[in-house]
């Protein structure tokens, strides 16, 4: 059940990999930068007098995590995929609280950002476990992904042309554990961070214990579970693209400035959005809109304000 509605409020999804602009540019101070240029742009529409909540992918930064795991195999214990997820919430909300901060110091503007290590939960029977489809980690040729396959166990899966990538269950996120404490923040005006790289997955044992489960939840449809819970009026979902695009990467591409729901779905049914991409993108846009939402955005970071007044983006409407 949707819960009350807060005024003027945005969920703004930050892409995993929009914190890497390349392979040159992978380290912990590069992925800091980028974070502080997406910030300038979020404290821009928090400045317009908009609440809002950050949520963020973390595909790359979980999978390095894990080769860190791996290669430190034989000294150290390995960290489980859950653990991974808390890990990179703590340091990606870190890095984008900090940026904020201190753009919110330069605009003399008084707001204060809270980090919320958030945790998810989803149904330990869920048909994706018999399915891995979520990519993590960076993107590899098929030859090295299937010799990973081979020695690792690790489930492998091209990623919509450009390359290959570890694959792992997404489960659907059903309800959010800390809800209320966002909720809470986001009336005392703080902007809130939440629910990184999806949250944490958890889900209920035989008495009502919750249980960390080796699974990464889509960002995107976390994001738009934590909308839908706090009546926001927008979704942005910011990735590596200006806009949405039928027919990617061939010749007769083509560009989309403005949408339906029922339009999208169409284009969803006609395999125009992969699964691995831009499919839950697109499905998360739908699920949003038809539980209230009024708008979702789909763009690339420094096009954030410009989105919100109607300037950049893809714009898909109920």
């Amino acid at each position: 059940m949707k819960s009350a509605h807060i005024d003027r409020l945005v969920i703004i999804a930050i892409g995993g990999n929009s914190l890497i602009s390349d392979s040159q540019h992978m380290t912990v101070l590069d992925q800091y930068q980028a974070a502080g240029e997406t910030s300038q742009h979020i404290a821009g529409i928090v400045e317009e007098g908009y609440r809002v909540v950050v949520t963020h992918g973390n595909g790359p930064q979980v999978g390095f995590i894990l080769l860190r795991s791996e290669i430190a195999r034989d000294q150290l214990h390995q960290v489980p995929l859950e653990s991974c997820v808390a890990d990179t919430q703590g340091a990606i909300g870190y890095q984008v609280e900090q940026t904020l901060l201190n753009e919110f110091r330069r605009r003399k503007l008084e707001r204060h950002v809270a980090s919320i290590v958030t945790q998810v939960v989803i149904d330990r029977n869920d048909p994706a476990f018999d399915d891995p489809s979520k990519p993590i980690g960076p993107f590899m040729t098929e030859q090295v992904a299937q010799e990973h396959s081979k020695s690792e166990g690790w489930k492998v899966k091209e990623d919509a042309g450009r390359g290959w990538r570890r694959v792992v269950p997404s489960p659907k996120p059903l309800r959010i554990i800390e809800l209320d404490i966002v909720r809470k923040l986001l009336k005392e005006d703080v902007v809130v961070i939440a629910v990184g790289g999806g949250g944490i997955p958890v889900y209920e044992d035989e008495n009502g214990m919750l249980q960390g489960c080796a699974a990464v939840i889509d960002k995107d449809k976390a994001s738009c579970l934590l909308g839908k819970e706090l009546g926001a009026e927008v979704l942005i979902i910011s990735t590596g693209v200006d806009k949405v695009a039928l027919n990617y990467g061939k010749p007769d591409e083509k560009v989309l400035d403005e949408i339906t729901v029922a339009e999208a779905r169409r284009y969803l049914e006609e395999g125009q959005f992969p699964a691995g991409s831009m499919g839950p993108k697109i499905e998360a846009a739908i699920d949003f809109l038809e539980h209230g939402g009024q708008r979702v955005i789909i763009t690339q970071p420094h096009h954030l304000e410009g989105a919100l007044q109607g300037i950049f983006g893809t714009h898909i409407l109920p």
